[in-house]
């Protein structure tokens, strides 16, 4: 399982269009996906401390992050240009995209199916990323403009944190210790699952 360490060593993340094209490459590579059949495009939307001080602000957001599209050969993945500032978050995001790349670009699903996103967000656990999507899921914060939350994928933190049971526990891994870099709902999810997985094998062998 790919931890945060491995695609921002300390210090290496500052936020810059270069270091998305670093993690980028790291997260192709991952997926085998060719870095040069990527286009990032950065979308620009308001930030809540543009919007003033006067008055406290609570604001919500839940949805994917990204878009993903085919021009040609080339795959485009649009971002918006807050999530530079979020680097798991904008993990999670560049993951997702990637795996639509493998499973639309590739056209090994329908784009039809009615749970193609899910799907697409199984994939990112599949390919070890599940981490950065499980954490991004939700996301609460605070600041002098008042709180905000945000909601990202389409599993949400329970269903994340099963599949990431599931992962570890086909994997052998019974307290894998890359669950530390999981948040603590996640976290807790997970450890839910691994004690059904264990104690439930009907569920291992189907």
């Amino acid at each position: 399982m790919l931890q945060p360490a491995s695609v921002f060593p300390s210090g290496s993340y500052t936020g810059t269009e270069a270091d998305l094209q670093v993690a980028l490459r790291r997260l192709c590579a991952r997926m085998s996906v060719a870095h040069d059949s990527i286009r990032v495009d950065l979308s620009n939307d308001p930030d809540i401390s543009d919007l003033g001080t006067r008055v406290p602000i609570a604001s919500q957001f839940s949805g994917a992050a990204g878009h993903f599209q085919q021009d040609g050969g080339v795959f485009v993945v649009a971002i918006r240009r807050r999530q530079l500032h979020h680097p798991v978050a904008l993990t999670a995001t560049l993951a997702h995209e990637l795996a639509h790349v493998r499973l639309l670009g590739e056209q090994r699903v329908d784009p039809d199916r009615e749970d193609q996103e899910q799907l697409t967000d199984l994939a990112t656990v599949f390919f070890g990323l599940g981490i950065f999507t499980a954490n991004a899921a939700f996301d609460f914060s605070q600041s002098q403009f008042g709180w905000q939350t945000s909601q990202l994928g389409y599993l949400g933190e329970v269903l994340f944190g099963y599949a990431l049971a599931y992962y570890a526990h086909l994997r052998g891994e019974e307290d894998p210790a890359w669950a530390r870099a999981l948040d603590t709902n996640p976290r807790s999810y997970m450890r839910k699952g691994l004690r059904f997985l264990r104690t439930d094998r009907r569920h291992v062998s189907r």
